[in-house]
C-alpha cells in the first residue's frame, strides 16, 4: 500500500470528531436509514451521515412519516438530523423536542434546497436573503439546542445578482452556529453548470472562527482532496456523487488516510449491493414490495456505464419483489468490469432556472413581512 500524504486535521462538530472530514449530504428520499447503513458499512463507520430533510412543523406535530424518517439504527453515532423550517418559534420547538427526547446528537439546518415547493414559500435557499429572519431562526435553534451542535447548509444565494452566503456565514458565527457548509451554486443553478469552489474559499476566509465545509461536484475521492487543497475548507459534503455509489465513502476514507486504494467493483459486486440496498429498504419500511418499489429510483445510478440494454433497464425499473429483482440481476453479464467514465454527474443536472419566490421577496432583504405561517410545510422532504 502506497502512502500519498499525511492525514488532514480532524474536523470537529461540537463535541464530535469527524474523521475523515467527510459528511453525507441530506437528500430527500435518498439518505434514509438503509442508505446511511450502506455508506457507513463501506466507510467502516468513519464520517458523518445526515438524515434526509425533516420539516420542523411535521416533527412538532409528530407526523407519522416524519417520525419514521428520524429513526436511527443503534449503530449510528453521532445521530445527525437535518431540519427545514421558516418560522423561528416552530424551529425552536423542534430543536427543543430533539433535545428533550434525545432524538439526535447533531442538528443541521437546511438553507440550501432550491426546489420550487420550498422556495415559493420563502424556505430553503430563498430564506437567507431575509437576513433578520435567518438570524431569528438560528437564534432559536442554538438557544434551544443545549449541548447539541447546530450547523447549517446553504447555497451561494438566489442567483448571481442576489448572493447571500457571506452575510449568512457571518450571521451564523454571531448566533453560535458550530459549522457552515456551502454548496457552490445558486438556487437558480439548481444542479447545473459547475460548482464555484472559489466561493467556498472566500467563505472560509470570511468566517475563520468556525469550520467551513465544501459541497458541489465531488464525484470521486480525489475530488474531495482537491477541493480541500484548493479552497482551504475544513471538510467536504458529498451528495449526488454517492448516488448508486455508496462505496465512495470507503474511497474517501482511503484518500484521506493517504493511500491509493480505490474501489472499482465489477457488475457482480454492484448487483450484490443493489440487492442488499433493496432488502434494507423493505426491512425499514416493513413491506418488501414497497421497499423494492422505493429502490427503483436507484437502479439507473447503480448501473451507469455498464452494458445492460434498454429492455433490461426497463424491466429492472418495474420490479416489485426481491426475488424478481435478484433474478433479473442474474441475467446480466455480471463479469463486466467497472466501466471507464462511470464516475461523473448523476441525478438532477438542470440549471439556469427561474427561482420561484414569494411576491415581492427581493424588494427588501430586511423586510420579513411576506413570510406567512403556511411557509412551514406540513410534510417532510424537498
Amino acid at each position: 500500500m502506497t502512502t500519498l500524504a499525511p492525514s488532514l486535521p480532524l474536523l470537529r462538530i461540537g463535541p464530535h470528531t469527524v474523521q475523515p472530514p467527510v459528511v453525507l449530504a441530506p437528500m430527500a428520499g435518498i439518505t434514509n436509514a438503509p442508505f446511511r447503513t450502506l455508506c457507513r458499512e463501506f466507510s467502516g463507520g468513519k464520517g458523518l451521515f445526515v438524515s434526509e430533510m425533516i420539516t420542523t412543523r411535521a416533527l412538532v406535530e409528530r407526523n407519522e412519516k416524519t417520525m419514521q424518517l428520524i429513526h436511527f439504527d443503534a449503530s449510528e453515532t453521532p445521530r445527525s438530523i437535518q431540519l427545514y423550517g421558516v418560522d423561528p418559534v416552530t424551529v425552536g420547538k423542534a430543536v427543543r423536542m430533539i433535545v428533550d427526547e434525545n432524538l439526535a446528537d447533531h442538528i443541521d439546518l437546511n438553507f440550501g434546497c432550491p426546489v420550487p415547493k420550498v422556495t415559493r414559500k420563502g424556505g430553503g435557499s430563498a430564506l437567507p436573503y431575509k437576513r433578520p429572519l435567518l438570524r431569528a431562526i438560528l437564534n432559536q435553534a442554538v438557544s434551544n439546542a443545549g449541548d447539541l451542535p447546530v450547523t447549517i447548509k446553504m447555497r451561494k444565494g438566489i442567483d448571481d445578482d442576489h448572493t447571500t452566503y457571506l452575510d449568512a456565514g457571518r450571521i451564523a458565527v454571531e448566533e453560535g452556529v458550530t459549522a457552515v457548509a456551502l454548496h457552490g451554486r445558486t438556487a437558480a443553478q439548481h444542479y447545473g453548470g459547475t460548482a464555484d469552489w472559489e466561493a467556498i474559499a472566500r467563505l472560509k476566509e470570511h468566517v475563520p472562527e468556525i469550520p467551513v465545509l465544501g459541497n458541489g461536484d465531488i464525484w470521486c475521492a480525489d475530488d474531495a482532496r482537491r477541493m480541500m487543497r484548493e479552497t482551504g475548507c475544513d471538510g467536504v459534503v458529498v451528495g449526488r456523487g454517492c448516488l448508486g455509489r455508496p462505496w465512495l465513502f470507503g474511497d474517501l476514507v482511503s484518500a484521506f488516510e493517504g493511500t491509493r486504494t480505490r474501489r472499482a467493483p465489477a457488475l457482480r459486486e454492484v448487483a450484490t449491493v443493489m440487492l442488499r440496498h433493496a432488502t434494507l429498504l423493505g426491512e425499514w419500511i416493513g413491506d418488501e414490495t414497497r421497499g423494492v418499489i422505493d429502490f427503483r429510483k436507484h437502479v439507473a445510478w447503480y448501473l451507469k456505464g455498464f452494458s445492460v440494454g434498454s429492455e433490461m433497464r426497463k424491466k429492472l425499473a418495474v420490479t416489485s419483489s426481491l426475488e424478481e429483482l435478484g433474478g433479473q440481476l442474474q441475467e446480466l453479464d455480471l463479469d463486466q468490469p467497472w466501466p471507464d467514465g462511470a464516475d461523473g454527474p448523476r441525478g438532477r443536472t438542470s440549471g439556469n432556472n427561474r427561482v420561484v419566490l414569494p411576491d415581492g421577496w427581493l424588494k427588501d432583504p430586511y423586510d420579513c413581512a411576506g413570510v406567512s405561517a403556511d411557509a412551514e410545510l406540513d410534510t417532510s422532504g424537498g
